[in-house]
């Protein structure tokens, strides 16, 4: 194999290893120490594909944002589906690439990087997950309160999908699916926790 191609090779080896470890233990229980261990190769060939752990971070970023984004996009552009359905559509989307909460695992980065690294993060964040988000929230079928905008909406809906992320006791019991579960708890963020009241208990 020529040189060329084997540092190609090795250079997405660490993308796609490093891209698991970060989703599975967050920017700071991650090191590329572990990463290049679970490659075979040493840290400082590592370090010759990425200057440092910063560096293959937001590239790992950079490739899985632009993913979740084609795949929320692809929910929005689907046909006939009433606004919980497509929630439900977009929330998938997040779990499918995300296995730990994805408010959290944004804040903690967000705490190790440096100023430079953060703005990149916030620019990816809101880019990839808060816009296409929004888009959702700006369907004349959702009805979104006037008192915020999408963008807002799109911040405090991934803020509050932590239950689905298994970071609480589970929602609705044992009874209940998964599907039943997240559908559940995506009514919760859409409708409230109340229902309103009828004429006659006013």
């Amino acid at each position: 194999m020529k040189r060329a191609e084997q540092l190609a090779k090795t250079r997405q080896a660490i993308l796609k290893t490093a891209t698991t470890l970060f989703l599975q233990k967050g920017f700071s229980g991650a090191s590329t120490r572990d990463i290049a261990k679970q490659i075979g190769i040493t840290q400082p060939a590592l370090y010759h594909h990425f200057n440092d752990k910063e560096v293959l971070y937001l590239a790992v970023l950079t490739n899985l944002c632009g993913k979740v984004r084609q795949d929320i996009n692809k929910v929005m552009r689907k046909q006939q589906i009433d606004p919980e359905e497509r929630l439900y559509g977009i929330t998938e989307v997040l779990r499918k690439h995300h296995p730990l909460n994805v408010y959290d695992q944004y804040q903690e980065a967000k705490r190790e990087l440096s100023e430079s690294a953060q703005r990149k993060l916030d620019m990816l964040f809101t880019m990839d997950y808060l816009e296409p988000i929004a888009d959702f929230f700006k369907l004349p079928e959702v009805h979104l309160r006037p008192d915020l905008l999408p963008k807002e909406a799109a911040e405090l809906f991934i803020a509050d999908l932590s239950p689905i992320f298994k970071s609480f006791q589970p929602i609705g019991g044992h009874a209940i699916s998964e599907e039943q579960r997240t559908k559940l708890i995506l009514s919760c963020i859409l409708r409230g926790l109340t229902v309103p009241a009828t004429a006659s208990e006013k």
